[in-house]
């Protein structure tokens, strides 16, 4: 008899597990469909096609960025090629004492007790020998090299230390302590050299390399950018500093600044520091009046400038509203030299000069170098604004007396940005006693302010006892009574502007109530 078979059918609930399953499986197939085609990896970051993955490199032979500008160079190879021509520079000078200490306990008795050897040891000798470390860069084959003044003036031995270790005994060239500038020169040839680079060019933000030899570290090099062009930083009577965060420091001074081509920029001089090391501001002198100066020394010994004859000051916005300019773009004319280029084409007091020699003139720094600058026996043409108006002076610049003053050759007056009003100001004839009491010259006359009230705003704005009123208003004050007569017709919320004579020199101040 035959046995019914029986297939067993799947229930309801494993038809649900198979289900699930095959879902399960699915899900997993178009997981990874998906994420092949994402470039994703099991853990979910993207990873780079395999043709583009690049294989490790030792980091040692890692290549370096190239430099915007550098003709493909990199910092490495600007270094290997500058570094050769920096050199070290030991300047030894004498120094004369104040003689011995005076000692405490220095008489006969403790003299006997202790001994003349044991007060010798506290004795500070008369003559005493201080050496200099300083940097300084080679910019001629022959062995000319360039530093600071500051480094091997008045020096009575100069050692140089090469790269290579070679060392020489340095002649001295010249100096010119106006600009902070030396020449040295070694007995060698054949050696390397930095190329000079036309510092006019630079811009701010450009990368720069500081060489030098700080706290006797040789050979160090320093990265930074320009910060700054132009700045005056009171170290030198002419300066036009390019400023630098490069890290600059003691033994630097000399060394070279070069720019992202390899080529000397400037000659690093001073750093702004309250603790004697790096703060991120440093200054170098710029190529081009480095080499100007260079060439001078070398070929006659001396630095010859040029001059012409008027004391400047700056164009602030009070004395550029009271002479008619509408910025204070320009350089303001406070006076002008007796028997002086300017005074023989015809310049005044008050004139405003915008360009020099076809160069806009921004501040009395950048036009005191531009006419030191300028060779003696040069025609110039000089554009001025006069009473609101333009107008073109042409003169023949000539040399700077040798008794000018250690203010320069453009006299830069000190004023301070002023404004305030004359009712803080006392003022009485100038006559002989007053004249003595405040140094001026026997027989000069005037109206001379004796007081100036304190906490007054002609106080807090430079008016100064011992100043004497030249003008008011551009009216001249020849006594006390002009004086008052002009000073009683001004309205008294009104500008003043007032010209005054300090120490020899003229200046303009505007007072704004």
């Amino acid at each position: 008899m035959n046995q019914p078979t029986f297939e067993r059918q799947p229930t309801k609930g494993s038809r649900g597990w198979i289900l699930a399953a095959a879902l399960i499986t699915a899900g997993v197939i178009i997981g990874f469909v998906v994420a092949s085609d994402l470039n994703w990896t099991p853990t979910g970051h993207a990873v780079p096609d395999a043709p583009s993955v690049p294989m490790a490199r030792p980091v040692a032979t890692a290549p370096q960025p190239i430099l915007p500008g550098g003709g493909g160079q990199t910092f490495v190879e600007i270094a290997k090629a500058v570094k050769p021509a920096v050199v070290n520079i030991y300047a030894t000078k004498s120094g004369r004492g104040d003689g011995p200490h005076a000692m405490p306990f220095d008489d006969p008795f403790f003299r006997r007790f202790f001994g003349d050897e044991f007060f010798r040891r506290f004795e500070q000798p008369r003559e005493r020998k201080e050496r200099g470390l300083g940097s300084g860069v080679i910019v001629d084959p022959n062995g000319l090299i360039i530093t600071n003044n500051h480094v091997v003036g008045k020096a009575e031995d100069i050692r140089v230390t090469l790269s290579d270790k070679r060392e020489f005994k340095a002649k001295l060239i010249g100096t010119d302590p106006k600009s902070d500038i030396a020449v040295v020169q070694i007995d060698a040839t054949g050696l390397p050299v930095v190329p000079w680079a036309d510092s006019d060019k630079l811009e701010v933000g450009e990368f720069v390399l500081a060489i030098g030899n700080p706290f006797g570290l040789t050979q160090t090099v320093t990265m930074g950018i320009v910060s700054a062009l132009g700045r005056s930083a009171g170290i030198a009577e002419y300066e036009d500093f390019i400023q630098t965060d490069a890290a600059i420091n003691p033994g630097n001074s000399g060394g070279p600044l070069v720019n992202v081509r390899g080529e000397l920029v400037g000659i690093n001089t001073a750093i702004y520091s309250q603790s004697g090391g790096n703060m991120g501001i440093g200054f170098a002198v710029p190529s081009n009046m480095a080499r100007s100066i260079m060439q001078q020394l070398v070929q006659t010994g001396r630095v010859v400038r040029g001059w012409l004859g008027v004391s400047i000051q700056d164009l602030t916005p009070e004395l550029a509203s009271q002479f008619g300019i509408p910025d204070t773009k320009g350089v303001l004319v406070s006076d002008v030299v007796d028997d002086s280029p300017a005074q023989k084409a015809g310049f005044e007091r008050g004139d405003v000069i915008v360009e020099y020699d076809g160069k806009p003139m921004d501040s009395p720094t950048h036009l005191r170098n531009a006419v030191a600058q300028t060779p003696v026996g040069k025609k110039v043409t000089i554009k001025i604004i006069r009473d609101k108006k333009p107008k073109t002076i042409e003169l023949t610049i000539a040399e700077q007396p040798k008794s000018m003053s250690q203010s320069g050759d453009e006299g830069e007056s000190d004023g301070a940005t002023p404004s305030g009003v004359l009712s803080g100001i006392d003022v009485r004839e100038l006559n002989d006693e007053l004249a003595s009491r405040y140094g001026l010259k026997s027989g000069e006359r005037g109206v001379i302010v004796v007081r100036v009230r304190p906490g007054s705003v002609a106080e807090e704005l430079g008016v100064r006892e011992g100043d004497i009123i030249l003008e008011v208003n551009r009216q001249a004050v020849t006594s006390v009574k002009s004086y008052e007569k002009i000073v009683s017709k001004l309205p008294k919320d009104q500008a003043v502007l007032l010209l005054l004579k300090r120490q020899g020199r003229t200046i303009y101040l505007t007072l704004r109530p």
